[in-house]
């Protein structure tokens, strides 16, 4: 990850580059999936209806099935909107001093990116199907559009799931600075303790020192198995 602080960010309150800032991966990720969302809506509102003259009506080309044109631009312009927003909190991360509210960000991030993606490619498959019964428009007009909406949310599900991946890698990456912070307070709190004071002496006093080794004790003892021989003699 590219930040030295709290969940791959920068110190906060630092000088913000705006090079490093548009080079940053989740930027990136984030524009690209800004871009496919508005090619979606784009090309289903623009050219993904037909006026029928018969019905005297508007028709989805999606085998004129409504709600597969109004998923395909609902998650669109959602994923728009969500994509802008978090661009806008990758601007303000850096600025964010509280780790608890890095922390929700990351955990909001990660949740909202995997679940688009699994919209969007519920959204493939559902207009990858619909678009298979369709019947084609006279003179193929609005052809181009509706397969470039599937194919565009095809690629907006891997856009997501990148998103959704690098949000996961700065979760585990604030994870582990927060147990091996832990981990350092414990160890020092456990070596700040002292030992029982002169416990490791007396110890060591008992164990090398062998029985009846001191000079006084010796010496005392000698005196008095001497003054029993005078006593005996005389």
């Amino acid at each position: 990850m590219e930040g030295g602080g709290a969940y791959g960010g920068g110190k906060a309150g630092g000088a913000f580059d705006p090079i490093t800032f548009v080079q940053r991966p989740h930027v990136i990720l984030r524009a690209v999936c800004w871009l496919f969302a508005v090619i979606v809506f784009g090309c289903i509102s623009s050219q993904g209806w037909r006026y029928d003259k018969v019905t005297k009506r508007q028709q989805c080309l999606y085998n004129d099935d409504t709600n597969a044109c109004n998923y395909g631009v609902g998650i669109s312009v959602i994923a728009f909107l969500a994509s802008m927003a978090f661009l806008a909190g990758e601007y303000l991360f850096e600025q964010m001093s509280s780790v608890k509210t890095r922390k929700h960000f990351v955990m909001v991030d990660l949740g909202f990116s995997a679940f688009w993606s699994f919209l969007y490619f519920v959204g493939f498959c559902y207009l990858t199907n619909a678009w298979g019964k369709s019947v084609t428009p006279p003179d193929g007009v609005g052809v181009s559009n509706v397969r470039a909406a599937i194919a565009f949310c095809f690629f907006a599900m891997f856009g997501w799931a990148g998103s959704a991946f690098l949000a996961y890698q700065r979760f585990r990456q604030g994870v582990d600075a927060a147990f091996a912070t832990n981990y350092e307070a414990d160890s020092n709190m456990q070596a700040s303790y002292p030992s029982y004071p002169g416990a490791t002496d007396t110890m060591e006093q008992q164990y090398q020192e062998p029985p009846f080794s001191g000079g006084t004790n010796q010496r005392e003892l000698s005196l008095i198995f001497t003054d029993g021989d005078r006593i005996n003699t005389s």
